[in-house]
């Protein structure tokens, strides 16, 4: 089946845009099932007038009922290239998120936050394709875990999950597995890799609504159109900042290079300051035996002119 790469916003828009499908995505993720969701995606344009860069980007806000019959806000991020942009605005709209109140059945609540992160590059130190940033409360007086939860802390601080799309291998066994199968990036019919080919045996019903949205989104012509019309601009954002990073790095270089410079010189400095100090200490050392010699040699002749 062919199916379009679900890791660009016009896509995944539609995917979360089918209940079944965003209720199957944020349970397997959490490992809990949601009795109810509400998705909405929040605007975002990146501009830059000068090379005529203008990207539509989408974040999108869960709010959803836990089978505990707890309420959260999800915040789902899809970050498809590395760079100090994409990394400061989201710090800024988590931080807008933790300030604002929300209406759930007419009642104005703050909610606790856990953030998804769906990253289209491998972060180098940590290989898992799938890992949550979890949080625990520990008693550092009795150095043992705390069990209980509370409500003041849980919306101070937030779990996190990251699914790794680059580190994805090629497995269908858990739920978990067939969920990430859908992103897995490989089987690309060509160079754009906007659209694969999915060649799993689809045996969940929630995997087979979602490769049905994606083959749509992948075969249609106009949906085909809008993909890569995103996935050519994020390509010209990927050269951009990659350039960009490129001359950083050369600069960072010569800085380096500079202050590794300036650092040999002062060792130099510092030897010759050495050196001097230490001629300077031989010197006060021979001042003090020469003032110990002729303070014997006056004794000595006081001592003879007693005698005589």
């Amino acid at each position: 089946m062919i199916i379009a790469n679900p890791i660009y916003d016009v896509v995944f828009k539609r995917l979360m845009e089918n209940e079944r499908v965003a209720k199957f995505f944020i349970s397997t993720l959490l490992r809990r099932e949601i009795h109810s969701i509400r998705v909405r995606p929040q605007e975002f344009t990146y501009t830059d007038e000068s090379r005529g860069i203008a990207v539509f980007r989408l974040d999108f806000i869960a709010i959803v009922e836990t089978e505990d019959g707890g309420t959260k806000k999800i915040l789902i991020e899809m970050q498809k290239v590395k760079n100090h942009i994409d990394l400061i605005r989201f710090r800024s709209y988590l931080a807008e998120q933790y300030k604002k109140e929300d209406v759930v059945d007419g009642e104005k609540l703050t909610l606790p936050i856990t953030t998804i992160y769906i990253l289209g590059f491998k972060i180098p130190e940590i290989k898992s394709a799938c890992f949550h940033v979890e949080r625990r409360y520990k008693d550092l007086i009795d150095n043992k875990l705390i069990e209980e939860k509370s409500y003041f802390v849980e919306r101070l601080s937030h779990d996190s999950y990251v699914v790794q799309v680059k580190r994805i291998g090629q497995r269908y066994q858990t739920r978990l597995d067939k969920l990430l199968s859908v992103f897995e990036q490989r089987h690309f019919t060509d160079a754009t890799e906007v659209v694969k080919e999915y060649k799993y045996e689809i045996d969940e019903e929630e995997v087979k609504v979602i490769t049905e949205i994606l083959h749509y989104s992948g075969t249609d012509p106009e949906a085909r159109k809008a993909l890569e019309i995103e996935q050519e601009a994020w390509r010209t954002i990927d050269a951009y900042f990659a350039e960009k990073e490129r001359k950083y790095q050369k600069k960072l270089l010569a800085v380096t290079e500079e202050l590794n410079e300036k650092g040999k010189e002062l060792d130099e400095k510092n030897k010759a300051l050495d050196e001097k100090k230490r001629t300077l200490e031989e010197q006060d050392k021979l001042l003090e035996e020469q003032k110990r010699l002729i303070e014997e040699l006056r004794q000595r002749l006081e001592s003879d002119e007693e005698g005589e």
